[in-house]
């Protein structure tokens, strides 16, 4: 298997999971008080949004890369 086709291959799936998740979501911790025994912390969860304009471009390149690789040199 060619580098094109792995590198498309993974395209593709990357893609289809942006499409099917549109965003990521994580935790932030972080420390507000720090006093000898006591400690407070915060949490606060921060989102980071997939355009689906960039899922589709994913999966199209994966495709065209795909189609490159797999072609036979004559």
């Amino acid at each position: 298997m060619k580098a094109r086709t792995i590198i498309g291959i993974i395209l593709i799936v990357l893609g289809i999971l942006g499409f099917l998740f549109k965003s990521i979501t994580y935790t932030e911790k972080e420390k507000v008080v720090d006093l000898g025994p006591l400690e407070l912390q915060s949490e606060e969860k921060e989102t980071i949004p997939i355009p689906e304009i960039l899922s589709g471009i994913a999966v199209v390149g994966g495709i065209v890369l795909v189609a490159i690789g797999s072609k036979k040199k004559n």
